[in-house]
């Protein structure tokens, strides 16, 4: 029987690991090519990990939640015999001849092992991967033991190079196992009435977490993933970057009145809807140019100018998370490039289908919160940028129209900009030029270009 080693695919020039979220396949599964196995997620996207081969799943390296490397191992398959494993579980004696069904024997208690392997160290606080307890396992490494190994992993995690290494060196006399006293159990003391305390100062206080009250008709649930890590990067932005915003009205009439009047040909000749987005994006790129100073990150003390300007654009999911796909060079592409890139990664955010590179390399980031009606936000940087525009809802109202003749009051299509920007860098002359640029390109939209 050949053995396939399965490994995670690279995702990416600027993605080197991804987490497992989900094993879709378990040991003794038949696998057809191309069938998903398991599960991946990166910072920001979700996706799978097909097999090349068909065969029988016979072990998983790693288990759920488990960090993995690009192009390490993540599962072997028995790729020879089709279901002959299978069989050869429950007909042994019958089928095969005495060396074959040793060997299948073997195979079997390898996948045994494997399998109940990960009930075991279930008292330790740490957490170990399956591969790390099946070692631990077979060279008979007590639980103090394997909790006393330095991880290089992340967050300290032991890997399967931690473990060798320290089983090589207890091989060798250079390592000891710990005394039985050090692994003594731990006391658990019954809490004594105490003298109320002191009241604690404000500034501690506000350090942790305000209790919340929770009564029998309100239900409990855990957030998924990736608002977990939403939830971190915002907290980490605002802790991270002095927040101010400039805020600007804007005079989008002549973008309305043109896009209602070639929408129609723009779809039949482009095979693409023509929002308002990518005129926005288009707008936003020119002001870049204009404004390098916005399109810049923060690293210490340093400041990395970009070369590029990669738009991000956020985008609303199906399940209400959010994802910011970027629009790579978007300053070098028209307006049909750019109502492409907008449609092509809007579809791909909201079908689950976006790349790890997809997400990565923005320098801005703009987000319409006037999809949901809004008029103008604060929106929160996307680290390790330095701004964010938030676009409000275009509403029609009353505004004062100046002309040679005099000034007149009319109905016109206005919308407010909403400017963050990253004062620790960014001032506001330059914080309020840009948004400022932005809204003059979009007034000064030529009502009688072509697409």
């Amino acid at each position: 029987m050949a053995r396939f080693e399965l490994k995670l695919p690279k995702m990416g020039e600027s993605v080197a690991e991804a987490t497992i979220t989900n094993w879709l396949k378990e040991v003794g599964d038949k696998i057809e090519a191309d069938e998903a196995v398991l599960e991946i997620a990166t910072d920001k996207v979700d996706s799978e990990v097909p097999s090349e081969v068909s065969g029988i799943l016979v072990e998983q390296l790693f288990g759920k939640d488990d960090l993995v490397q690009v192009g390490q191992t993540i599962a072997i398959i028995e790729t020879e015999g089709g279901d002959a494993p299978t069989a050869a579980i429950n007909n042994t004696e019958e089928t095969a001849a005495p060396a074959e069904a040793a060997e299948i024997e073997k195979t079997i208690e390898a996948v045994k092992e494997t399998v109940t392997t990960s009930q075991d160290f279930s008292s330790s606080d740490k957490f170990f991967s399956p591969l790390v307890k099946n070692i631990a396992k077979e060279e008979g490494i007590s639980l103090s033991e394997l909790e006393n190994i330095a991880g290089s992993g992340k967050d300290g995690r032991v890997t399967k190079e931690d473990i060798l290494k320290y089983v090589e060196g207890r091989k060798s006399g250079a390592v000891q196992a710990p005394k039985a006293v050090e692994a003594a159990p731990k006391v658990v003391e019954t809490p004594k009435a105490e003298a109320p305390k002191a009241v604690e100062p404000v500034v501690q206080k506000s350090q942790q977490a305000v209790p919340v009250s929770v009564n029998g008709g309100d239900e409990i649930v855990e957030m998924d993933r990736m608002r977990k890590l939403i939830s971190g990067y915002m907290v980490a932005s605002v802790q991270t970057s002095a927040h101010v915003q400039s805020f600007i009205e804007v005079d989008v009439t002549n973008i309305v009145k043109w896009r209602d009047k070639v929408k129609a040909a723009f779809e039949k000749r482009e095979g693409e809807k023509l929002t308002f987005t990518p005129i926005m994006m288009e707008a936003v790129a020119k002001a870049l140019k204009d404004f390098p100073g916005m399109n810049i990150s923060v690293d210490g003390d340093y400041i990395i100018k970009k070369k590029n300007i990669n738009l991000g654009m956020a985008a609303a999911l199906p399940n209400g998370n959010l994802i910011v796909p970027v629009i790579k060079n978007a300053d070098q592409l028209n307006l049909v490039g750019m109502a492409k890139a907008v449609n092509d990664l809007g579809n791909r955010a909201k079908a689950g289908k976006l790349k790890p590179d997809d997400t990565q390399g923005g320098t801005y980031t703009v987000t319409n919160v006037g999809t949901f009606g809004s008029v103008f936000g604060t929106p929160i940087i996307n680290q390790p940028q330095v701004g964010i525009l938030a676009l409000g809802a275009i509403r029609k109202v009353p505004a004062v129209i100046e002309t040679p003749e005099g000034d007149f009051i009319g109905i016109r299509q206005k919308m407010f900009l909403s400017h963050s920007y990253d004062h620790r860098v960014v001032d506001g002359a330059l914080g309020g030029s840009f948004v400022k640029r932005v809204a003059e390109y979009l007034e000064a939209f030529d009502v009688d270009r072509d697409f």
